[in-house]
């Protein structure tokens, strides 16, 4: 595996190392030695799945307080625009934004640390998107903002019109009201 550090401090993209032949290919999606020796030590406890159509975004959203969690996430099947916020108060940082397309060609991964907000969007016709995290879902820790605040300025690659989301993502917060901004 190949481990590539992004612009923003502790979020990683992940390469496998991919071995095919004419039966097809073969990858380790996740070895924990060696997301240890490239400082990823985070113990998974939880996998979620969820299929999407083309033009959907899914985020920003995050855990926080005790609840907060950290992703590995990946494709299965089709093409997603995979972006991370940081929102850690005090970083550096705060506010940009990692944005990296996965699939299920390039088998790339993203590593997203606690103290990020996550989302998706859907490039391909379909997608199945999975991902690990390191603690449990708790609805009463849930936090979002919107996928569109302009002082982010994602570029979800999706015409505005073929935009689908749902209500609470609709209705999200702004960077402006994440605890800590402007720290």
């Amino acid at each position: 595996m190949t481990f590539i550090q992004t612009e923003i401090d502790g979020v990683i993209i992940v390469e496998p190392r991919v071995f095919s032949d004419a039966r097809g290919y073969f990858f380790e999606s996740y070895n924990a030695a060696e997301f240890a020796k490239n400082g990823i030590t985070t113990t998974f406890v939880q996998d979620n799945q969820s299929q999407s159509s083309y033009g959907v975004i899914r985020g920003l959203h995050c855990q926080t307080g005790e609840h907060a969690q950290a992703k590995l996430v990946r494709v299965l099947h089709g093409t997603v625009l995979d972006v991370a916020v940081d929102i850690r108060p005090g970083s550096k940082t705060f506010g940009r934004h990692v944005a990296v397309e996965l699939s299920d060609q390039n088998r790339r991964q993203l590593f997203i640390p606690r103290g990020f907000l996550h989302g998706f969007s859907v490039l391909s016709d379909t997608a199945v998107f999975a991902y690990k995290c390191d603690n449990l879902y708790a609805p009463e820790s849930e936090f979002g903002i919107r996928f569109d605040d302009p002082e982010i300025g994602i570029d979800w690659r999706i015409p505005t019109d073929k935009i689908i989301t749902s209500d609470k993502d609709k209705i999200a917060k702004g960077l402006k009201d994440v605890p800590g901004y402007g720290m």
